[in-house]
């Protein structure tokens, strides 16, 4: 494979760079850099910016918003995205629920849904995990039983990211108690602002807020709000997860922040030294850049091989492999980031000690080293844990 960009690619990239140099604001660029979390507001500002560009949903295609990019092209755009570095639009909405809409839902879903996930207007979340139904999904219990042209919906929901801030929710839920558990499955949309729905916050290990547990309370659901055919939802879900593990690999993320320790590093001194000069600190950060080329090409690998099948609507089970290695590199870097913070790293401000009198320790990008550390053990969990990808490989792709 000739990993080289042609000529044209490269102009592409430079546009994209300008791009995000000449309209990314500094106060949001700024937060990414040191590691902080964006507002919703400072997400919103910038998706609309890239909306008005015509960025927004670059995979999608070009009749529902898509700039129909080839795959390198938006390859080059994700990772100049992530190495600005900028946020990423809204992956519930962009990643994940819109391409199930327009791939399987109806056409009065796609004029009613696609252009408001674009500009986010309407704030997603995924409704997928349940207590006893984490990476053994199809166990959910969460039930709809239909009632005339609703569906009254019960259960509970949890882990469910940015839930505090969502319009809509994406849920599979139980329709069929009598079948095999991955053939009872439906995918519902569910206004959030309905009645019978609570969501509770859960403060995460590095002090965050941003996952929540959801109940659901003979919640009414028009049945125009159902995707697809009823009791086919474990399809739609296997399609959205695959294009959730291909983007959690976060190339550019990681490159962004490999490039963030070196300069840290060439700071901050070890026994008289920087601590960039130290054999095996080098040691330790040329083997993550060692893995995170061989990911890369891995990678482009997949997109090409998404380029050529099409849009069939089953995941590609190598999207596993992006996945496993994707999120243990972003561990290894996070983990490095604390090593090259020493000490100073230790104490840090959370969300939930807003208000706090203490002075902080050390120089002002440490602040913020550990909470990351932190949230970054979860990657290796969710859109399927580790363990759930290894068996896909071996079955899908081994073959044992």
């Amino acid at each position: 494979m000739d990993l080289r960009f042609t000529d044209e690619e490269i102009a592409f990239r430079d546009e994209v760079r300008a791009f995000f140099r000449e309209n990314l604001p500094e106060d949001i660029r700024r937060k990414m850099i040191d590691g902080e979390m964006v507002s919703r507001d400072d997400l919103v500002r910038w998706t609309r910016i890239l909306n008005e560009k015509g960025w927004a949903v670059p995979h999608w295609p070009v009749e529902y918003g898509g700039t129909g990019w080839d795959p390198m092209r938006q390859y080059i755009f994700l990772e100049e995205l992530q190495k600005f570095p900028a946020p990423s639009p809204l992956p519930f909405g962009v990643n994940m629920v819109g391409p199930v809409i327009y791939t399987f839902g109806n056409e009065e879903q796609k004029k009613r849904y696609l252009p408001r996930i674009a500009n986010l207007d309407d704030w997603w979340c995924q409704g997928f995990s349940e207590p006893g139904a984490g990476s053994d999904l199809a166990s959910l219990k969460t039930r709809a039983v239909r009632k005339g042209d609703h569906y009254i919906v019960n259960g509970q929901k949890t882990w469910t990211t940015l839930a505090q801030y969502a319009d809509w929710i994406f849920c599979l839920v139980r329709t069929d108690p009598n079948a095999k558990k991955q053939e009872g499955i439906s995918f519902l949309l569910i206004d959030m602002k309905t009645p019978g729905i609570e969501v509770r916050p859960i403060v995460t290990i590095d002090g965050g807020r941003e996952i929540n547990e959801v109940f659901f309370t003979d919640v009414k659901v028009p049945v125009e709000n159902l995707v697809g055919q009823e009791n086919k939802g474990w399809d739609y879900a296997k399609f959205l997860l695959g294009n959730e593990r291909t983007n959690i690999a976060r190339v550019g993320i990681s490159k962004q922040r490999v490039a963030r320790i070196r300069e840290l590093a060439a700071k901050e001194m070890s026994g008289g030294r920087p601590l960039l000069d130290d054999p095996r600190f080098r040691e330790k950060l040329a083997s993550i850049e060692i893995d995170l080329k061989a990911l890369a090409i891995t990678q482009l690998r997949v997109v090409a091989a998404d380029a050529k099948r099409g849009n069939s609507g089953k995941p590609d089970p190598a999207s596993s492999v992006l996945k496993i290695k994707g999120s243990e590199i972003q561990q290894a870097t996070t983990h490095l980031l604390m090593r090259v913070m020493g000490p100073y790293a230790m104490p840090y401000q959370s969300e939930t000690d807003e208000g706090s009198n203490e002075p902080p320790v050390g120089p002002d990008y440490a602040a913020h080293a550990a909470p990351g550390y932190f949230n970054y053990r979860k990657v290796s969990i969710y859109g399927g844990s580790n363990e759930i990808q290894k068996n896909i490989i071996a079955k899908a792709v081994l073959g044992l």
